[in-house]
């Protein structure tokens, strides 16, 4: 019962203001802003919260019901946090390289609603470097698993 509540007191935490729904709204009050009025720490931030709190989640529960230890769900959540964040850089990346029929939606559409974006604020190639550091990092938190993560390694 213990885990099952831990669980659900995560999931709860995971879409509130501290969650999804701040990550959103701090995305939305970004739009249309310089980069000399949103850091990359901001962005940092909305994405954080948007997306990777949500793979947090979802990993730290399998963990937390699968009976890992403290020390086992802190480096799922680190795993699931830097696989989240690379994920949004990735995504980001893509809108300003991809075509629309290799992406399966309207690609330059960040630029568009002049949104706040990883190229936008770090360069193209600093986007780049920061994906495959963050793929490293996630990769790196896993090392204690051994061959139990390969299923999570093979992203």
């Amino acid at each position: 019962p213990e885990r099952v509540l831990d669980v659900i007191v995560r999931l709860g935490k995971s879409v509130g203001p501290k969650g999804l729904a701040g990550g959103q709204v701090m995305d939305l009050e970004c739009e249309g802003k310089s980069p000399d009025e949103v850091t990359l720490d901001d962005l940092k931030w909305i994405h954080v919260h948007k997306t990777a709190t949500l793979l947090q989640v979802a990993v730290a529960s399998g963990a937390i019901l699968g009976g890992a230890t403290p020390e086992e769900v802190k480096a799922c959540e680190k795993f699931a946090l830097n696989i989240g964040l690379a994920f949004q850089v990735a995504d980001d990346i893509l809108d300003v390289t991809a075509s629309t029929e290799d992406l399966g939606k309207t690609a330059g559409k960040d630029e568009d609603t002049d949104k706040t974006t990883y190229p936008k604020l770090m360069g193209l190639d600093g986007a780049k470097a920061e994906a495959k550091r963050l793929i490293e990092e996630a990769k790196a938190s896993l090392e204690p698993f051994g061959e139990r993560a390969a299923p999570l390694l093979a992203c």
